[in-house]
């Protein structure tokens, strides 16, 4: 059974021993042998397919182009096989701090595969190109892989469920450093007292500012997971050479929750598997089916639903206005509760865009559906009737929507919520939604033919046929892949396809 840890801040001269602290008690699930279940290799299976489904469909995209020439620049360190580099063959690698990094920017560049919400906010995507880089290098089979990343999923699901990071402004990914540090150690067979040293500098090192996701927003939301896992790798490498950390590093007097999150005063309960107990984080995680902010996606269902049953409302010369009843959490993230005038400008960047739910609900309610390219391009974003449209939308907080986003009840648990069209002639349409119909309890749950679905729309403008029977053939047998076959667990860009990406000069 799942055990809850209390975690509090302790002061200097009131001793915390080490088997008491929370990155020791990570650690120890990290090295527990459990077997993996076979329903959690099957999603482990799903989300290498989500992932580089969406790597295939921002292989051309500049922030991803400038993170792989990086990558390219260095050269494959010594001392094993180095890590492959998405879009490029499979003979070219490079060292695996710079193939995660490369690799991770490609994965969350287009903010389109799985997501996890509680507490937190998370993407457990974003610890496949660390742990599997690192995977690639030393020359690990299919088996350990996939115990490395139920490893990475589950740490990163059960700080997320009890520790808040974005009520103090701090950027998600300050659970992923973690997260991939505990997923390599299980990878790689590492002791408890090292994956404790990895853990503990892998959240020292990756704590920013949530400035990366507010106001104008700038391509460091997809470098941001890459650089963590980056962090995750090379903070392994210090701990496996005897080096330590800062310690206790969340409980300490000047640590991480007193200083960072909760203060001095603070305590959280951190459920963590016992002994023995399966890792299945990964089954509470879900992806999108459409490229926008998780809460987005119901809103999207429900926006091309009501646009194909009453085209009328299409027309901004028949809405009088649009309410959006939500959560607290898509109000003044994504919704007008921000305060962002960025969020109602047709000249926002994209991933500004992909943070308005006012625009995406729009745009999904005028055009039936949401495509990854085409919803976010600049002409469709300022479109004269679509920015009359969107100019209508606001959101509001709505306290039960927002006790159901936070609900601990899997059947309750809700991401959308109710929408109030007023009409100019004076008629309303009121209608709701709870979950995206992609999610577990939605009216089309991902199965695995939708996830090949999802890769086979993403990779075929920029895979040969061959190269996406080839990676799918593959990534189908994970668990029975020899060490040469991860090697091979990569995607490689069509002829001509990365010679058309942009090509940007820097200091390597």
């Amino acid at each position: 059974m799942t055990v809850t840890h209390h975690v509090r801040v302790y002061r200097s001269d009131e001793p915390l021993p080490r088997e008491e602290q929370l990155a020791y008690k990570i650690a120890q699930v990290a090295v527990d042998p459990v077997a993996v279940e076979a329903d959690v290799v099957d999603m482990i299976v799903n989300r290498i397919i989500d992932n580089a489904a969406v790597a295939a469909a921002s292989l051309t995209r500049r922030p991803v182009s400038a993170a792989r020439a990086q990558a390219l620049s260095h050269p494959v360190s010594a001392n094993g096989y180095g890590g492959t580099v998405f879009g490029v063959g499979n003979d070219t690698r490079t060292s695996p701090e710079w193939a995660a990094w490369a690799n991770g920017v490609a994965v969350r560049e287009l903010d389109y595969h799985d997501t996890f919400l509680a507490a937190e906010y998370s993407h457990p995507g974003d610890n496949i190109p660390a742990i599997l880089a690192v995977a690639q290098h030393v020359g690990a089979d299919g088996a350990a892989l996939v115990r490395g990343l139920a490893t990475g999923y589950e740490i990163q699901v059960d700080l997320v469920r009890a520790i808040s990071l974005h009520k103090h402004k701090i950027d998600h990914v300050a659970h992923l450093g973690p997260s991939a540090a505990a997923g390599i150690g299980t990878l790689l067979g590492l002791d408890v007292d090292t994956i404790y040293q990895a853990v503990g500098q892998a959240l020292h090192t990756t704590t920013a500012t949530r400035q990366s996701r507010k106001g104008e927003i700038s391509t460091w939301k997809a470098h941001a997971p890459a650089f963590a896992g980056k962090i995750a790798v090379e903070a392994v490498d210090r701990a496996m050479r005897g080096e330590t950390s800062p310690s206790p590093i969340y409980e300490g007097e000047d640590g991480v929750i007193a200083w960072l999150l909760d203060g001095k005063d603070a305590a959280y309960d951190v459920p963590l598997p016992a002994a023995g107990e399966a890792k299945r984080g990964i089954l509470d995680t879900y992806t999108k089916e459409h490229s926008a902010e998780y809460q987005a996606q119901a809103w999207i269902d429900l926006a091309r639903k009501l646009g194909t049953e009453r085209p009328e409302l299409r027309d901004p010369a028949n809405i009088a206005s649009i309410v959006l009843h939500t959560s607290h959490h898509t109000h003044y993230v994504i919704g007008s509760g921000a305060g962002d005038p960025q969020k109602y400008d047709p000249t926002a960047s994209r991933e500004t865009l992909d943070h308005s739910i006012p625009y995406i609900f729009a745009v999904a309610l005028q055009d039936g559906g949401w495509h990854h390219v085409d919803s976010y391009a600049p002409e469709r974003a300022a479109r004269p009737d679509t920015v009359e449209l969107w100019h209508k939308v606001t959101t509001a907080e709505d306290a039960e929507w927002t006790r159901r986003y936070h609900s601990e009840d899997p059947d309750e648990k809700a991401f959308g919520g109710r929408v109030e069209i007023a009409l100019t002639d004076g008629s309303t349409v009121i209608d709701e939604i709870a979950v995206a119909d992609a999610h577990p309890l939605g009216a089309r749950p991902f199965a695995r033919a939708d996830y090949i679905r999802k890769f086979r729309l993403l990779a075929e403008p920029v895979l040969e046929p061959a190269e996406v029977e080839r990676f799918l053939a593959l990534a189908e047998r994970l668990p029975g892949l020899t060490a040469d076959e991860v090697r091979q667990l990569d995607i490689v860009a069509a002829a001509g396809v990365l010679a058309a990406a942009p090509a940007p000069k820097g200091l390597f």
